[in-house]
């Protein structure tokens, strides 16, 4: 190629070129960007996992009571029953009456009380206790278990009275300790008093 053949390129046309390439690269570049954000995810989401239920929470615990039970049955002993047992249950326990058990000295559906013992006689032979009432223990009135007759036995108590006992005891639960009298409304001191030696729980 001689001298003139050759392309002068002035300095105004040299920053024009830069100039449409600087503009080019910029186009390509926010393409780029955009495939890659149309492609990629668009956004990340964290799952948190909720916090594991305690498994440590109190259970219920059930409420047991303790009889003696001895006389014609099968094999007399101590035995732990549900809290709402009643003869019937206490004698199940004990393996059953024996061939000479007199089972019509027994109420069979009276419910029975922490502590009690149960005397199976045999035919021929009278209790030297005559079955207690319903609600009743070792001769005294059981708060957990008395209707309210039973409970209107009672001095100082009432039908109002005998109602606040039973509405306690469905609102709280067992009676643990006769002191429980206390808490209900209208057994003061001199009520109390009269009472105590009159109940179990």
């Amino acid at each position: 190629m001689d001298a003139s053949d050759r392309v002068v390129v002035s300095p105004t046309s040299r920053v024009k070129i830069r100039l449409g390439a600087a503009v080019v690269l910029f186009f390509v570049a926010v393409a780029i960007a955009v495939a890659i954000s149309a492609l990629g995810p668009h956004g990340t989401t964290k799952m948190v996992a909720p916090a594991p239920e305690s498994t440590t929470a109190a259970a219920p615990t059930a409420v047991t009571i303790f009889v003696h039970v001895l006389g014609a049955v099968t094999q007399p002993g101590l035995y732990e029953l549900g809290e709402n047992a009643r003869t019937v249950d206490a004698i199940a326990a004990a393996g059953g009456f024996t061939d000479t058990a007199d089972e019509s000295q027994l109420n069979l559906a009276r419910f029975v009380s922490d502590g009690e013992q149960i005397a199976i006689p045999e035919v021929g032979e009278v209790t030297q206790m005559p079955p207690t009432a319903p609600g009743t223990g070792g001769g005294k009135v059981n708060l957990n278990t008395a209707d309210a007759a039973t409970l209107e036995t009672l001095p100082r108590v009432g039908p109002t009275m005998s109602a606040r006992i039973i509405d306690w005891r469905t609102a709280n639960g067992r009676f643990t300790a006769i002191d429980d009298l206390t808490s209900i409304t209208g057994i003061g001191e001199k009520t109390y008093v009269a009472l105590k030696d009159l109940v179990t729980v």
